[in-house]
């Protein structure tokens, strides 16, 4: 039976370097991965899943309204499929979660998911919440603070990099824009 992972961790973890070598282990088994990213994340090329250390691969950019097992029943149209892959799983909507644990169990797909737990405010996203929930198997990705400590929180700076404690929950950026931290240190960070 294929099961629904969560993979989450703080920013800078990892986490598409993970996901990136796992669709590589399954094609070098001669296994079809599909893979899929948000399209509001347009830090690169559209459609494009790309790490900090340089790999990339191509991906199928997923909207809000995006039917996801639509997609993956399409695809098996095409042929077998060894797994499906999701890099910022966070930004799924509660439906796509659904939608892909229906992958698992009625497409007898297994399912990776790869994304932040918390936003900068230390709140659950809407797809990290649900796949918290529905998830078979959940793994934490660790990284660490500057401190040494387990890098649990994701921190939001401004341009001068002091701590930014309100606004919308989503805002793209990477290294300049967000900064990993234990619990103490982000607590500290944001007068709690």
């Amino acid at each position: 039976m294929a099961k629904l992972y969560f993979y989450y961790a703080s920013m800078n973890a990892g986490k598409s370097t993970q996901l990136l070598q796992s669709s590589f282990n399954y094609a070098e088994r001669g296994l079809r991965t599909l893979l899929f990213t948000a399209a509001i994340d347009d830090r690169d090329a559209l459609g494009s899943i790309r790490s900090r250390i340089g790999l990339q691969a191509d991906a199928t950019a997923f909207e809000a309204d995006t039917d996801l097992f639509a997609a993956v029943a399409d695809a098996l149209e095409g042929g077998r499929i060894g797994c499906v892959l999701v890099d910022e799983a966070q930004f799924l909507s509660k439906r796509q979660v659904f939608q892909l644990a229906a992958v698992c169990d009625r497409l007898d797909v297994p399912v990776l998911c790869y994304g932040l737990r918390t936003d900068f405010r230390a709140e659950l996203f809407e797809g990290s919440a649900t796949l918290l929930g529905l998830a078979d198997t959940l793994q934490e990705i660790k990284t660490i603070c500057a401190c040494g400590r387990k890098a649990t929180m994701n921190l939001r700076v401004d341009d001068y990099g002091h701590a930014v404690t309100d606004g919308a929950q989503t805002e793209i950026g990477g290294n300049d824009r967000y900064v990993a931290l234990c619990r103490r240190h982000y607590m500290e960070q944001v007068g709690r």
